[in-house]
């Protein structure tokens, strides 16, 4: 224990030294809280939906009318449309009404946004250039055409459309109350956590395994192991730079979220969806995100210790990558639905448990034996990680400059354990 704690000490003094590491930490904590400042500061009423502050009266400005370009050319030779609907719907100035000739080379000119040639209530020729994936023009005059041909169907059966189009699209007053959990306003501080414990785990990660192997590379462990156990120096490096990384971002965080809190009034509450975190999500996010952390340093550390070169890590981290992508992405796609069986399954694999959990609790219904199953696994699978990774790393020093192969590691872990 005193050699663990000699080498945590040593581990976290260099972080403590690293300018580069403190400083970083310090300037997006800074940053982050100056940003979250500015409304309490500046005048940025024109800006966010909140009044001016007191005492501030905003310039009056001119008003300037818009110069609007003309953006469709619709070709409506038996003036299907009513000329007020397609004033509606486009906006006044913005269309012209052209041959299907015109509105074909229009677009080819690239002079227009697009072109419309109608044929029927039932039929139209739709002309653009490039079409993009949020494309709305097309879906915006079928709009009008269903809508001419509502009205032209009225004034052929004496029906008051009016009347019939309140009828059909009568506004319903709901009374929304949320008896569990918002979805869809904690999606968005679930997602950026998803991403924050994924980039966690993979900077930080890939850094411990380099620790580990540096002094294998640099000859440094042939000094080291007479003074202290391999057990020892690995579970100090990976707690060590455990520890660093959870409080470089608890800074990050606490500056961010504690600014956000303190001028929340000025900002009116714009990004509550993103820093308006409640208690408890915060706090499964410290158990299980740290915790889903601390299991993948000590696997990255693990797999540091299988290498004796540096430049060999990247090598012998792919396959881990792989399976960090693969949860990563699975996690984000199943956001929408946090209650399926999907998530259900991954909140209880420690590789996934960090993002699944997490996302469970903070936006759907998990009963809390269900919180403490995962919790007892994912706090066994880091012991277990640690224990593999402490066995690789202490045959790793007995056969010094030469890699450790996993087709002969279990046999010999089994064979010293007998």
């Amino acid at each position: 224990m005193k050699n663990f704690v000699i080498v945590l000490g040593f581990e976290l003094r260099e972080y403590l030294k690293n300018k580069i590491f403190v400083a970083t930490t310090l300037l997006i904590a800074l940053l982050g809280a100056a940003f979250l400042c500015l409304p309490s500061l500046v005048d940025m009423s024109k800006y966010l939906p909140v009044p001016p502050k007191e005492g501030v009266v905003p310039e009056e400005e001119e008003e300037k009318p818009e110069k609007i370009e003309v953006e469709y050319y619709i070709c409506d030779q038996q003036s299907l449309i009513p000329e007020n609907l397609i004033q509606e719907i486009f906006g006044e100035g913005t269309y012209k009404y052209v041959s299907q000739e015109e509105a074909r080379e229009g677009v080819l000119s690239e002079e227009i946004t697009a072109g419309f040639v109608i044929h029927s209530f039932d039929e139209m020729d739709y002309y653009v250039l490039n079409k993009g994936m949020l494309d709305v023009e097309s879906q915006m005059m079928q709009e009008a055409l269903v809508v001419a041909g509502q009205m032209d169907y009225c004034q052929k059966h004496n029906l008051d459309y009016a009347e019939l189009n309140d009828i059909y699209n009568k506004k319903i007053n709901v009374n929304e109350q949320i008896l569990g959990k918002d979805t869809e306003s904690n999606f968005w501080y679930c997602y950026a956590f998803e991403i924050l414990v994924f980039m966690m785990i993979v900077l930080y990660g890939q850094m411990i395994a380099v620790s580990v192997t540096n002094e294998k590379s640099n000859r440094s462990i042939e000094v080291l192991v007479t003074s202290t156990t391999p057990t020892s120096l690995l579970f100090g490096k990976v707690i060590a730079g455990a520890i660093a990384s959870v409080a470089q971002v608890a800074v990050i965080l606490v500056a961010i979220l504690g600014s956000y809190g303190l001028n929340r009034k000025s900002w009116g509450g714009s990004l509550d969806m993103v820093l308006d975190i409640p208690a408890e999500v915060l706090l499964t996010f410290a158990f299980f995100g740290v915790g889903g952390f601390l299991f993948y340093a000590f696997l990255y550390g693990a797999l540091g210790a299988l290498v004796s070169k540096t430049e060999d890590v990247s090598k012998a981290i792919s396959g881990l990558m792989t399976v960090i992508m693969v949860v990563y992405f699975l996690s984000l796609t199943q956001l929408s639905n946090v209650d399926g069986i999907i998530v259900k399954i991954l909140s209880y694999l420690p590789f996934s448990s960090y993002s699944a959990m997490f996302a469970r609790i903070a936006m759907g219904s998990v009963s809390l034996v269900e919180v403490l199953i995962s919790g007892v696994i994912l706090i066994a699978s880091i012991i277990g990680a640690g224990w593999l990774g402490a066995s690789i790393y202490r045959m790793g020093t007995l056969r010094y400059g030469n890699p450790v192969k996993l087709s002969n590691l279990f046999k010999e872990m089994r064979n010293e354990n007998r």
